[in-house]
């Protein structure tokens, strides 16, 4: 089983240092700490391990070290900053690892470059050595580049011409997107194996800044703090240590402090149940980080985020995930309006902040989400943005016989209205009335009504609104349906109308990257016995069909 819960006491491959707004995070890679056996780190590659220890730095550097302004990543190991993903790791796993890896490190690196432009924590990247493939992609979600100027350092992607695939980390995307690199000097980059240094990659804006090797160090660490000067995070404030996230699992659940997953393989869905709040909202920002990590929306994107990256890698099986939520909505609502009302806060920013990445990564995951709104539920707010994630949602309309509880009824907030946007830069209610937009803005004017479901069907918040005579039928055939389709077509589907509207570089990274990236891990030029991921290394060379599908 893949864990993704990790501290720094337990970092193989990375190095955490200090120095006062500064914080650097040098990579050394253990060659013998992969993940599985059968393959060695060598060359400061990287395998879903040493990425796992990245996203955990991430995240704590945002939470714990508020005083930090600027992260400098670079490496311990000398001549070599790092080679990208590890081809013979890549070579050994699963199709469905190869892409589920790549996501996870495309997320791992938008979340730095959300660190950058959410958070004020800014990001640059010290080159020194070879920094190649996903190295050179892990550089480009920084803000800033600096490299040695020695005759031997360089920047490459050289999936293409050596394995037959893609930049797997979103690398051609930043190419154009984010350095406006230009496409006929990109085409050369993406298909030339030693890589471009010096002034050229300069001129190319490959990179941002060339100096001598000796002052590599002493560059970065002037930048640093030069960036450092522009955040507006506060150098004296105390961090929220991010304790051990509890976790049990027993073969069919998975269970939390605030979420259960039950797992009913029979019909391949997974049952989530988020439990509203239990203790009344804070009345002030100092009981907030008073809380730690233990205040309530902080503890459910904790839990939510690592349930989507437990299930991804270990439950491939398991193809629909199916929300339910238990509690009081208004309870919700309010510490919404907490966090809302103190956004300059920087702990209420970077529980916002979190929450937003945590949707983005369920929107983005290859399952079909179904939403189920029913009598003690609580979706309200960040919570009915499940419900608008949802590929469908069905909220029982009136009470179901004998039952005490009364009818569901969903609420919005502010939080429905900006803080939360998917990749493609709209929120899920912009998303959802693209051909209507008058519909959204509208809705703002019912923030903190209860709305029954036949109202919620009427304003189109959920898709249908069966009483309880045809609940179940209605339910269980759309469960049933799902697992009789194809996978593969449905992720195609899923994706597909997911993200109407505007095309941004993240929506391009993930629908666009992926979709290729997936097609490609699977063609015989790239894994077949005669494929160029298969041969790299042994010394004979990849043959290919020539033909261009």
């Amino acid at each position: 089983m893949i864990d993704f819960r990790t501290e720094p006491a337990r970092y193989r491959h990375w190095k955490l240092s200090f120095a006062g707004p500064v914080a650097t995070l040098a990579m050394d890679v253990d060659e013998g700490g992969g993940l599985a056996p059968g393959y060695e780190l060598k060359l400061n590659s990287y395998d879903l391990g040493v990425d796992i220890e990245l996203y955990d730095a991430v995240q704590r550097l945002r939470f714990e070290h508020p005083e930090v302004r600027s992260v400098i990543i670079t490496s311990a190991k000398e001549r070599v900053f790092c080679a990208g993903a590890n081809i013979r790791m890549l070579g050994l796993s699963s199709h469905p690892f190869k892409v589920n890896f790549c996501k996870f490190t495309n997320e791992t690196r938008n979340a730095i470059e959300d660190a950058t432009r959410g958070s004020g924590q800014f990001y640059l990247s010290a080159v020194g050595g070879s920094c190649a493939g996903g190295g050179y992609e892990l550089a480009l979600a920084t803000d800033y580049i600096l490299m040695a100027d020695d005759g031997s350092t360089s920047v490459s992607l050289p999936e293409l011409p050596l394995l037959a695939v893609l930049p797997g980390t979103g690398g051609l995307t930043r190419l154009v997107d984010k350095r406006g690199v230009r496409r006929d000097r990109a085409d050369f980059f993406c298909t030339t194996e030693e890589g471009i240094r010096g002034k050229r990659a300069v001129d190319w804006r490959l990179v941002d800044e060339v100096v001598p090797r000796t002052r590599l160090a002493e560059a970065a660490m002037e930048k640093a703090l030069e960036l450092a000067a522009r955040s507006d995070r506060p150098s004296n404030a105390n961090g929220i240590p991010l304790l051990p996230l509890a976790r049990d699992i027993a073969p069919d659940t998975i269970t939390y402090d605030h979420l259960k997953i039950e797992l009913d393989r029979g019909s391949a869905c997974a049952n989530f149940t988020i439990r509203g709040p239990a203790h009344p909202v804070p009345d002030r920002i100092e009981d907030i980080h008073r809380s730690g990590c233990g205040f309530w929306p902080l503890a459910i994107a904790r839990e939510l985020d690592d349930a989507i990256l437990h299930l991804r890698f270990n439950e491939e099986a398991i193809r629909t995930w199916i929300f339910r939520t238990d509690g009081d909505p208004r309870m919700v609502a309010k510490y919404d309006d907490l966090l809302l009302a103190n956004q300059y806060d920087w702990l209420a920013r970077e529980i916002v902040l979190y929450l937003k990445r945590t949707l983005k990564r369920l929107d983005v995951t290859s399952r079909s989400l179904i939403a189920l709104i029913e009598p003690g539920s609580c979706f309200a707010g960040s919570l009915l943005e499940l419900a608008l994630a949802a590929d469908r949602s069905y909220m029982l309309r009136g009470a179901r016989e004998g039952d005490e509880l009364t009818p569901p009824n969903i609420s919005l907030t502010g939080m429905n209205f900006g803080p939360l946007p998917m990749c493609n830069g709209l929120t899920r209610i912009g998303s959802r009335f693209l051909a209507e937009p008058d519909k959204g803005v509208n809705l703002r004017g019912r923030i903190g009504e209860a709305m029954d479901a036949e109202m919620a069907e009427e304003l189109g918040l959920v898709t249908f609104a069966p009483d309880d005579l045809d609940w179940d039928d209605e339910v269980r055939v759309a469960i049933e349906e799902r697992a009789a389709f194809s996978g593969d077509a449905l992720t195609g589907m899923e994706a597909s109308l997911r993200f109407a509207g505007p095309e941004t570089m993240e929506s391009k990274i993930f629908a666009r990257l992926s979709a290729w990236q997936n097609w490609i891990f699977q063609r015989p030029n790239a894994v077949g016995e005669k494929g160029a991921l298969k041969l790299y290394g042994t010394g004979r060379r990849p043959e290919f069909d020539p033909r261009r599908v």
